[in-house]
C-alpha cells in the first residue's frame, strides 16, 4: 500500500486526525480514545450507543479495548514520517465541539479546557499535568497508580504502592517534584559548564581561523617574496649566461681571427717554397754545371731557415680559451647571485652552526646543518673576534654535561676536519701544525681541540705525505662530558671504533666544522642527547 493511501487509513472518523491511543468497537471499526468516548458520553445521556461509522446499536455502552497493533502502526508512521503533526488534545467534557485541553487529570483520566478546568477539584490527589493522551504512561505499569516518587538508586518513576510494597527498601525516595527540582539545579549546572565549554570553543574556532587566516595571508605574501626572488635569480642567471657565453665566443673569435691570420700568411709561405721547390727540380735536372752554379747563387733558393724560428714560436705560443678567466667571472656571478639570495631569506633562528663564526670560505645553510666551501675569491666578511680565519664553523650551541651523539655526512669533500673545542681556542689556529703523529688522521690542538679529518696532503707531515682515508661517507661523532671522552666511529656493519680522546674538559664545548676544497659540502645529519652509551 502507497504511503499516502496508508496515511488515509490511519485517520480518525470522528477528529480526522491521524489516531490517537486507538481503540475498537465490538463491530471492528477504530477510533482514538478521547473521539469514542466523547462520542458515547454524548449518546449516554439519549439513551442509546451507536458506531459513529457503520451505525452498528449496542444495548449496553460498548468496551472499549485498546488495538495495539493498529498503535504500533501509528508510531511506526510516525517515526518515518517526522512531518506529520499528532492531533491536538481537546477537553474530554466538551463533547458538542472539540476544544483544546489546557491540562489533563491523571486521577480523571481526562483531559480538560480552560472552563472546565476552572471547576475541577483542587484536592491534591488530582494530579494535573500538560495535556496528553497517553494517561497511561503516567501511571505505574504495575499498581496502575500515579507516578509520585522518583527512586535515584533505580532511576525509575514509582507510585506509592511501589514504595510500600519493599522492592525499593533502603534506596533513596523522593517526590516527583523535588526529584524534578534537583535534576533541573543539576542539568542547570551542566547547561552551565556545556556553555562556557561552549564559549571556550567559539573562542578557540575565532583563534584558529585567525591563525589559518594570518598563515595564509603569510603564505601569500612569502609567496610574492619567493616569485620575485627566483625571477630576479633567472634574470640575473640569464645576464650571467649572456655575459660568460659572451666571454667566451669573444675569447674564441680573436683566437679564431689570429688562426686565419696564420693559416693566410703560412699558405702563402707554402706557395713560396713551392716555388722554390720547382726551380730547385729544375736545375737539379740541368748538365751545364756553368749554368746551374750561376743560377743557385742567384736569389734564395738555398735558403731555408729564414722564419723558421719566428713561425715556430707564433705556432707553439697559440692562444686557448682563457679558462682560469672565464671560471673566475662565472664564480664571481654565481658567489654575487648566492650572497643575494642569502641577504634576502629571512635569517632562522636557533640555527645548529653559527654562521657568524664561520670564515670567508664558508655558506650556512637556512637550516644551519649544511655548510658548503665557495670558491676563490672568498666572501668579504666583517672579522669579529668569533670569526673563525681559516675554512671553519662552530655550533651555535655549547655543550657543558651529557651524552651527545652526532653523524656527520662528509660524501661531499675530500679535504674535511670535524671535532669539538673549547670556545677559548685560537680561531686562527692553523689545523696543520696539531695533526697527532700516531693518528695521522686525527687532530689535536693544545688541549682545545679534539677531531677527526681527511686530506688528500698531509701539510709537512713526515711520513705522511699521501695519505687515503678509509672513511665511508658517514663520521660519527660522540661525546661524554662527565667522563672526559670524545669518540669517532664509522658507523659500518658492524661499527668501526676509530679513536677515543680523553681528556679533563673544564670548559663547555662546541662542535667545530671545516672545509678546504672548493664547492664541497657537509651536512649535520643526526644529533641527539643520549641515555646510554655503550
Amino acid at each position: 500500500m502507497a504511503s499516502a493511501d496508508l496515511r488515509r487509513e490511519l485517520d480518525c472518523s470522528v477528529c480526522l486526525n491521524i489516531y490517537t491511543d486507538p481503540v475498537m468497537l465490538l463491530c471492528g471499526h477504530n477510533f482514538c480514545r478521547v473521539c469514542i468516548e466523547r462520542v458515547l458520553d454524548t449518546q449516554g445521556r439519549s439513551g442509546g450507543y451507536s458506531c459513529p461509522e457503520c451505525r452498528t446499536e449496542f444495548q449496553e455502552r460498548p468496551a472499549l479495548c485498546r488495538n495495539i497493533t493498529l498503535c504500533n502502526i501509528v508510531e511506526n508512521f510516525l517515526s518515518t514520517h517526522p512531518g506529520e503533526e499528532k492531533s491536538e488534545v481537546f477537553c474530554t467534557h466538551c463533547v458538542d465541539s472539540p476544544v483544546p485541553a489546557v491540562k489533563s487529570c491523571l486521577l480523571c483520566e481526562a483531559s480538560l479546557c480552560d472552563k472546565h478546568l476552572r471547576v475541577h477539584s483542587k484536592s491534591p490527589e488530582h494530579v494535573l499535568c500538560d495535556p496528553t493522551t497517553s494517561l497511561e504512561s503516567r501511571k505505574c505499569s504495575v499498581h496502575k497508580k500515579i507516578l509520585e516518587y522518583y527512586c535515584s538508586v533505580d532511576g525509575a518513576c514509582i507510585c506509592l504502592a511501589c514504595r510500600l510494597d519493599g522492592a525499593h527498601h533502603g534506596h533513596q525516595v523522593k517526590m516527583l517534584a523535588a526529584a524534578f527540582e534537583m535534576k533541573q539545579e543539576k542539568m542547570k549546572t551542566v547547561h552551565q559548564k556545556l556553555k562556557t565549554k561552549q564559549k571556550e570553543a567559539v573562542r578557540r574556532i575565532q583563534h584558529l581561523q585567525e591563525h589559518q587566516k594570518k598563515v595564509m595571508n603569510k603564505a601569500d605574501g612569502e609567496k610574492s617574496k619567493i616569485t620575485v626572488l627566483l625571477g630576479n635569480l633567472r634574470r640575473r642567471l640569464e645576464d650571467l649566461e649572456k655575459k660568460v657565453l659572451g666571454e667566451i665566443s669573444e675569447q674564441a673569435e680573436k683566437i679564431s681571427i689570429s688562426i686565419s691570420n696564420m693559416t693566410r700568411e703560412l699558405e702563402i709561405k707554402k706557395e713560396e717554397l713551392s716555388r722554390k721547390m720547382g726551380d730547385i727540380e729544375e736545375l737539379c735536372n740541368m748538365t751545364d754545371p756553368l749554368i746551374v752554379l750561376q743560377k743557385s747563387e742567384t736569389g734564395d733558393l738555398c735558403e731555408t731557415e729564414n722564419g723558421d724560428d719566428e713561425d715556430r714560436e707564433r705556432y707553439d705560443n697559440l692562444r686557448d680559451l682563457d679558462m682560469g678567466g672565464i671560471s673566475h667571472t662565472l664564480h664571481t656571478g654565481l658567489s654575487d647571485i648566492m650572497s643575494g639570495i642569502s641577504n634576502r631569506m629571512e635569517e632562522a633562528g636557533d640555527k645548529f652552526l653559527d654562521e657568524s663564526t664561520a670564515g670567508n670560505k664558508l655558506q650556512i645553510s637556512e637550516d644551519g646543518k649544511t655548510v658548503t666551501a665557495l670558491p676563490s675569491p672568498f666572501r668579504n666578511l666583517p672579522e669579529t673576534p668569533k670569526r673563525c680565519e681559516f675554512s671553519q664553523v662552530m655550533s651555535s650551541q655549547s655543550f657543558s654535561s651529557g651524552r651527545h651523539v652526532w653523524e656527520v655526512d662528509v660524501g661531499g669533500s675530500d679535504k674535511w676536519d670535524i671535532g669539538m673545542c673549547y670556545p677559548s681556542v685560537k680561531r686562527s689556529w692553523k689545523p696543520e701544525i696539531c695533526f697527532k703523529r700516531d693518528h695521522p688522521d686525527l687532530v689535536q690542538y693544545k688541549d682545545k681541540y679534539w677531531g677527526t679529518h681527511k686530506y688528500t696532503v698531509h701539510y709537512g707531515l713526515a711520513g705522511h705525505s699521501e695519505y687515503n682515508s678509509p672513511y665511508t661517507k658517514i663520521i660519527r661523532m660522540y661525546l661524554d662530558y662527565e667522563a672526559g671522552k670524545i669518540s669517532f666511529y664509522e658507523p659500518s656493519v658492524p661499527v668501526r671504533h676509530l679513536h677515543t680522546f680523553t681528556a679533563t674538559f673544564t670548559e663547555p664545548l662546541h662542535v667545530v666544522i671545516g672545509m678546504w676544497d672548493d664547492y664541497g659540502y657537509l651536512m649535520i645529519c643526526g644529533g641527539r642527547v643520549i641515555k646510554d652509551h655503550k
